[in-house]
């Protein structure tokens, strides 16, 4: 450690409100990703950003610190490469289509994924129901394969910005989580880290949501899309509602149906409409086209002519998964046992909540609780019917999909707890909230 930087002093410029350098921050975050601060000075300064935070310029400089803190991924040598991330939600099987709706539109998807933890669920875990699929590949076959496919999906490595996995396990146990700066440059850092030009962000709010109000998620948008321009990325975000599940099925191998339905131009409309619309905004915001009523177009043309399909078909087999299932999503393992929840008055569904339903399939065995946890991939809950919806009393609003019982009396708990019916029927409100620029 250099002794030009005093680590309590450090500490007490940020308890007094003050703004930190890029060498400041460098010595602090760097250090410490190194072994060279101690975690309870690095303790004390989180808390102190999260009573004071931080500025714009100081949040991205945190950002690019974390970013460079291990490994980044050289995209240099691909053309237009893209990339999206979701803040989490429930149902949430929009990568599945979006990045092979991005592959036929000429782009270039090369990119990191997580696994799902707690209530939300993650792109490798639905990925790995097809039989054989591999997250894991050397660095000259990945970029080989998003150069030929236009799409290649990996774990995120350990390397990935490190910092920030240091700094989560910290924040985890001082109760400085809920922070906007440090939940900004914690998923910011691993976008940078991952190489793309262009980065779309799907921002997430309500009862499904990390942000359960929409003023939380604007914030929350317009720091990750400071931080990308000031980074020198072609950065945007959308908002979209998460109160309710996305589409109708949620746990792993029920949303690789649903996802390949969608592709097939058949998908239920919030999902399609989501997907059409984060693909529209990555052509506008990739310079690929001007007008946003031609980029919705272009986008939807890749679910309607079998393009979109063709190239979750061609990913799953270069990355060694059973690409038939593409064709016979029905041969996917789902659980076989069923159960459902029915109304218990007639009315109009007012209220389903996406929380409940998440911790349902949680419930079930389709979630950890750990990371390093085994799932299920067959089980989870579809949603037969939407807020808005009239029902009559008794008739189902979810169904189970269980193995041999496992969790169903906590699921369907979680599950009739979620109904609200009216008597009226409630104002639509739509998926899309706004937008981030």
């Amino acid at each position: 450690m250099t002794a030009t930087l005093n680590i309590p002093d450090l500490i007490a410029k940020k308890r007094a409100g003050g703004e930190h350098t890029r060498a400041e921050l460098e010595q602090l975050i760097g250090g410490y990703t190194r072994g060279e601060v101690p975690d309870y000075q690095v303790s004390a300064w989180l808390m102190a950003v999260f009573l004071n935070g931080m500025g714009a310029q100081e949040t991205a400089d945190l950002t690019l610190v974390m970013a460079e803190s291990g490994d980044q991924m050289d995209l240099s040598s691909l053309q237009n490469t893209v990339d999206k991330h979701s803040t989490g939600g429930v149902g949430d099987k929009t990568s599945l289509i979006l990045t092979p709706m991005l592959a036929a539109l000429g782009l270039t998807v090369a990119k990191m994924s997580g696994r799902g933890l707690a209530h939300t669920g993650g792109t490798i875990d639905k990925l790995e129901s097809f039989p054989g699929w591999d997250p894991e590949m050397p660095e000259d076959r990945f970029i080989a394969q998003a150069r030929e496919i236009g799409l290649a999906l990996v774990g995120q490595s350990k390397d990935l910005a490190p910092a920030d996995g240091k700094l989560y396990a910290l924040r985890d146990v001082t109760a400085t989580v809920e922070s906007l700066p440090l939940i900004a440059s914690s998923i910011m850092s691993k976008k940078l880290a991952s190489g793309a030009q262009t980065i779309v962000l799907d921002v997430k709010s309500g009862a499904g949501a990390f942000m359960k109000t929409l003023d939380d998620s604007r914030a929350l948008a317009q720091a990750m899309v400071d931080i990308g321009t000031r980074a020198g990325r072609n950065v945007r975000a959308v908002l979209t509602d998460m109160d309710t599940p996305l589409g109708h099925m949620a746990g792993n191998s029920l949303e690789v149906q649903e996802a390949i339905a969608t592709l097939r131009g058949n998908g239920p409309a919030d999902l399609t409409e989501l997907c059409t619309t984060l693909a529209a905004e990555v052509l506008l915001a990739a310079g690929q086209e001007s007008d946003p009523a031609r980029a919705r177009e272009r986008a939807a043309a890749t679910l309607q002519d079998g393009s979109a399909l063709a190239k979750l078909k061609a990913f799953v087999a270069a990355q060694g998964g059973d690409a038939s299932r593409v064709d016979q999503p029905e041969k996917l393992d789902v659980a076989p046992g069923r159960a459902e929840i029915t109304a218990p008055e007639s009315g109009y569904i007012e209220r389903l909540d996406a929380m409940s339903v998440g911790r349902a399939v949680l419930a079930l065995g389709g979630g950890r609780e750990r990371k390093g946890e085994a799932i299920d991939f067959g089980v989870g809950v579809e949603t037969l019917k939407k807020p808005g919806e009239q029902v009559a009393a008794g008739e189902p609003v979810y169904r189970l999909y269980h193995r041999d019982g496992r969790g169903l009396e906590r699921a369907q708990a979680l599950l009739s707890k979620g109904i609200r019916i009216s008597q009226e029927q409630p104002q639509a409100h739509g998926l899309i909230l706004g937008r981030v620029q």
